[in-house]
Order: C-alpha cells, then sequence, then structure tokens
C-alpha cells in the first residue's frame, strides 16, 4: 500500500520556498505521492437562490494544479503527482491532455489524474461550461485525452468533441492513469467502467465508497487486483492512525493519502511535523 499526503492547498500560502520545502520534506519523509485539490475559481456562497454544497468559497487559496505541479516536477525526484481531484468537465479536453502529458513528461512518469465533476455551478459558468451534462461529458473527454496520449494524430467525432486530425507532441511515454472521485452511483459506476483507479475522499466512508466500486467492477468482469483505490483519511485522532491504515488495506485500498489540512495546524512547519508523526505511525504499512 503507498501512503501519499494531500497538499494543504488551503493553508500553504503563496510563498514558492514555503511550497518546495513542504513538497521536497514529503518525499524525504518517502511518501509515494502528494495529492492536490482542484478549483480555479471561488465563489460567494452567501445569498444564494440555489446552495453552493461544497465546502469552499471566494476565500479559499488554491494553487493552479498542472502549473503547480510543473514547478514541484523539477524540484523533486521521486514522489508522484496526483490531481484528487481535477475538475475536469470545466475544462477543455485536450488542453487537459496537454497539461497532463507534460507534468508527465516533465516529471519522469510520475502524473496520476483523478477527476471529477465538481459541485460549483458558479465555477462551471464563469468558465463558460455546461454544469448540467457534466457526468455524461466527463466520460467522452476521457476518451478524447486517452486518445491524444496515445495517437500522435487523431481524428475523433463525439457529441461534445470534434478533433480533425490533430495531435499533441510531445506525447507522454505511457497512458497516464486516470482515476475517478465522487460519491454517487454513476460515479462509482463509471469509475469501474472506464477508470484506472477510484479516490475515497471528502470525509466519505471507506467501507461504501470501496464496496460499491468493487461490486462494479465484479459486473463488469474486471479485475480488481489491477484497479487502484486511494483513500483520503483526516488526521483524525493519532490514536487510531495504525488501526485505521489497516482496516483501509484490508478493505483493497492500494494508497492511502494523510490529509493535514483543515486539522487546525498554524504554519507550514506544523504540517510537516505531523507528516513525520503519521509516517513514523504507518510507514510499515507501506
Amino acid at each position: 500500500m503507498q501512503i501519499g499526503v494531500v497538499f494543504p492547498q488551503t493553508e500553504i500560502g503563496d510563498d514558492p520556498v514555503v511550497i518546495r520545502d513542504f513538497a521536497q520534506a514529503a518525499e524525504g519523509l518517502g511518501y509515494a505521492h502528494l495529492l492536490a485539490y482542484d478549483h480555479i475559481l471561488g465563489a460567494d456562497r452567501t445569498n444564494r437562490d440555489r446552495e453552493l454544497v461544497g465546502g469552499y468559497g471566494h476565500t479559499s487559496a488554491f494553487h493552479e494544479v498542472f502549473v503547480l505541479f510543473g514547478y514541484l516536477a523539477g524540484l523533486t525526484s521521486r514522489i508522484g503527482l496526483a490531481t484528487g481531484v481535477l475538475v475536469l468537465p470545466q475544462r477543455q479536453s485536450a488542453l487537459v491532455a496537454k497539461q497532463a502529458a507534460e507534468v508527465d513528461i516533465l516529471s519522469g512518469g510520475r502524473m496520476r489524474l483523478g477527476v471529477g465533476v465538481g459541485w460549483n455551478y458558479v465555477e462551471y459558468e464563469a468558465l463558460n461550461e455546461d454544469f448540467s451534462n457534466r457526468g455524461r461529458r466527463q466520460e467522452e473527454q476521457v476518451e478524447v485525452m486517452r486518445a491524444l496520449w496515445r495517437d500522435p494524430l487523431v481524428d475523433f467525432t463525439g457529441r461534445w468533441h470534434r478533433i480533425d486530425r490533430a495531435g499533441l507532441l510531445p506525447l507522454p511515454s505511457r497512458q497516464i492513469p486516470v482515476w475517478f472521485g465522487g460519491w454517487s452511483d454513476p460515479a462509482y459506476e463509471r469509475a469501474a467502467r472506464i477508470g484506472d483507479g477510484f479516490i475515497v475522499s471528502g470525509n466519505r466512508d471507506p467501507v461504501a465508497g470501496i464496496g460499491a466500486v468493487q461490486s462494479q467492477l465484479a459486473a463488469l468482469g474486471r479485475d480488481v487486483d489491477s484497479f487502484g483505490f486511494d483513500v483520503v483519511t483526516g488526521y483524525g485522532d493519532p490514536g487510531r492512525w495504525v488501526a485505521d491504515a489497516e482496516t483501509f488495506r484490508g478493505l483493497g485500498a492500494t494508497h492511502v493519502t494523510f490529509r493535514t489540512m483543515d486539522a487546525g495546524f498554524a504554519n507550514p512547519r506544523e504540517h510537516i511535523d505531523a507528516m513525520e508523526r503519521y509516517m513514523k505511525a504507518v510507514g510499515d504499512l507501506a
């Protein structure tokens, strides 16, 4: 089981030295991957006729994930770089394929693209994308990206995409893993049918999430052992860290990602100290 850590987007600040130190500390402590959340715009949550259901607003700071990973690719040598999750349907498919390929190339094959449909309809509207069909459209986006990563020249006609004999260069040396996140039946089914893995996050029940996807994999005849599961776990009670990690592994988790964000730490040093304590506790499970 691989052990990773969440990049504390909303709390890390904007000092590039601090960001570098956090990533290098995670790598030095033996973490296998660094997982970053994604938002382009934050919306004021007050006085909305339609509720914004997510946990972030216009005061929540988010570094743009592909620029962040391009920066960290040159400052690290081993640690994986994962989005968890990129809100794919509010972005242009070919551009995401290009950006992910570039990160994968510059990092030496360390990119893992976790995708989801998101919840911020204001963000979608501001980016001139349709919030209502985001789940269906995401499937075609993944198909387009995989074709662009695989073929030097792509001729694709879909419901939402038309590529007329064009391609991106340089190509990545592999198909970049595409993992899905979410907590609905359509998300579980979509992950099992076309995904390489599934990310359980947002304080959701890992038993229910993993079990639902495993059931879908079995129904589809897919090999469960070749499919990845990443459980994002909060700081919580340190006395339960080992037992929880063992539980996740017993459920079939191939990855566990430790989240220090929103744990009440006052500065980046406290995040790093927490990472060190967690790795000392659960590192033998890796």
